[in-house]
């Protein structure tokens, strides 16, 4: 499966401009092969290998989660821990039963998850956070409800019935200052997704979903991280702290002429600041860099990346941006800014660097040719990328 096919499958720049935080879109057969991201298989491992306890694995019926002593039992280990163990028969009766299981993060758990997150992030600028959540009996597992931020759903195995009413609030956000109205009686769609089928779904619209085709169930949900106007007055709040202005005490006790003053000094900088040419591009910019990427170690490159052609690099984020600058002493560079950190290169690393923007493992052989380089020298970019965690590096791994 090529991960981006879901990118042009939804519209690519057409889904930004029309579709994205305003109207629901489905894709049929968007994924070639959708079980090769997850699978049963995939989540009884899951289970059997991780201590996953609530609200990381929860099972859920009708909106209300069920308690863990349905389905675990508590086990105590020789240093004096307790964790929870699942009981499969339990947990077998439960689904059964009717509820739903759900896993939070699986993109975390998972790899060809993660990559999925990973290639999203790329395209659509913003955090994702994959769950994945399975269902055996026509009950809703959540009820009619929205969520708060836009999602992008993929149906993995079986199939599963999307009923969605539409929004009763604008944009709704989870610390709000007010809540949605109730949902709508009128239908705005009524779909069944199919393996391979993507659904896209702005926040804020009531849905319910259901498994009433007569399969097992399993989908993943992917959710999109928020940039609302609210996110970006926060964060010119914090640029804004260079002026001793903003960073002095209110004068709570002084004349009103002089609260008045103050109030009119702050407006000048707030209105100055939002007057700024690219505002919104250079908010973008700063919270790709501020990106801390996905946890993935490489293990046992402690510091050096040794001169090995069949060694794989790999970006750790999905939101690394490769710009000119200048450095101290006037020269062009390349400044490489991902996971909180800005790398200067020279200029004939650019072609290394575009490959790991596109994606995926890249042999060390690989990159040096690309960049006309030896070996010894691509591995001593990836060393300088490993050291502030942009990239990770596996031994017989593409």
């Amino acid at each position: 499966m090529t991960l981006v096919s879901i990118a042009e499958r939804l519209g690519q720049d057409e889904f930004l401009a029309q579709s994205l935080h305003r109207d629901y879109r489905h894709v049929r057969q968007a994924v070639d092969v959708p079980d090769s991201l997850v699978s049963f298989n995939v989540l009884n491992q899951l289970i059997a290998t991780h201590r996953l306890e609530p609200p990381r694995l929860r099972l859920s019926v009708d909106g209300e989660v069920l308690p863990q002593h349905r389905y675990a039992v508590p086990v105590s280990t020789r240093r004096h821990t307790v964790w929870q163990r699942t009981h499969p028969a339990e947990l077998h009766q439960c689904l059964a039963d009717g509820a739903s299981l759900a896993i939070d993060a699986i993109d975390e758990l998972h790899e060809p998850v993660a990559d999925l997150a990973q290639h999203l992030e790329s395209w659509l600028r913003t955090h994702v956070q994959v769950n994945a959540y399975a269902s055996w009996t026509p009950t809703e597992g959540f009820g009619i409800h929205w969520d708060d931020h836009d999602v992008i759903v993929v149906q993995v195995q079986g199939a599963k019935r999307w009923r969605l009413y539409g929004p009763t609030r604008h944009a709704p956000m989870h610390h709000d200052v007010a809540f949605p109205g109730p949902p709508p009686k009128t239908l705005v769609a009524d779909l069944v997704l199919d393996p391979g089928d993507v659904l896209y779904l702005p926040r804020g619209w009531w849905h319910a979903v259901t498994a009433d085709q007569g399969t097992a169930s399993l989908h993943l949900t992917c959710g999109l991280g928020l940039h609302t106007g609210a996110h970006l007055i926060g964060w010119l709040s914090e640029r804004l702290r260079s002026h001793r202005l903003i960073r002095a005490d209110l004068p709570l006790h002084a004349s009103p002429d002089v609260q008045e003053a103050y109030v009119e000094a702050a407006r000048k900088l707030l209105l100055d600041a939002l007057d700024e040419p690219d505002l919104i591009r250079q908010f973008v910019a700063a919270r790709d860099a501020e990106d801390l990427g996905r946890l993935r170690p490489s293990l046992p490159f402690l510091k050096d990346v040794p001169a090995d052609p069949d060694l794989a690099v790999r970006l750790t984020t999905g939101r690394a941006r490769l710009t000119g600058a200048r450095a101290d002493d006037g020269s062009q560079v390349i400044r490489f800014s991902a996971a909180g950190q800005e790398v200067d290169f020279a200029p004939a690393a650019a072609p290394l660097l575009q490959c790991l923007l596109e994606g995926g493992w890249w042999t060390l052989a690989d990159l040096a040719q690309v960049a006309g380089f030896s070996v010894s020298d691509a591995a001593g970019v990836a060393g300088e990328l490993v050291g502030g965690q942009i990239v990770c590096v596996r031994a017989g791994h593409r």
